[in-house]
């Protein structure tokens, strides 16, 4: 069985790492999944409201007997494998990348555009 301290510890490292890695404001995880919603996949989304909703429920005696201690965990290592690896510099990179891939993208429909108004034009 989990004590609430545990579950209110876990709940604010994902909620300081939202705020880290997401740039996040808010006072508890909570608020920020509600400002983050659409910056986290489904799957994050659901573990973290999961976590968000024991930690409120730690905080009630009767509802605290009811907490899931395995459930709990699996969500906190959910949120954290997805959090933690994320830094400035990936995301720097996936960005870089993302635009890069679109100019190239561009620049050979361009090419392609070209050639085929060559094409058509023909040579005389």
């Amino acid at each position: 069985m989990m004590g609430p301290d545990e579950v209110e510890a876990m709940a604010a490292e994902i909620a300081a790492l939202l705020g880290d890695r997401l740039h996040l404001r808010g006072a508890t995880l909570a608020d920020k999944l509600a400002r983050g919603r659409r910056l986290l996949p489904r799957r994050v989304r659901r573990e973290a409201a999961c976590l968000a909703a024991a930690a409120e429920a730690a905080r009630h005696p009767r509802l605290r007997l009811r907490l899931d201690a395995g459930r709990i965990a699996r969500a906190h290592a959910v949120c954290r494998g997805y959090l933690q690896p994320l830094g400035q510099a990936a995301r720097r990179r996936r960005i870089a990348a993302s635009i890069l891939t679109g100019v190239a993208l561009a620049v050979f429909a361009a090419g392609l555009i070209v050639v085929g108004f060559v094409a058509w034009q023909g040579t005389g």
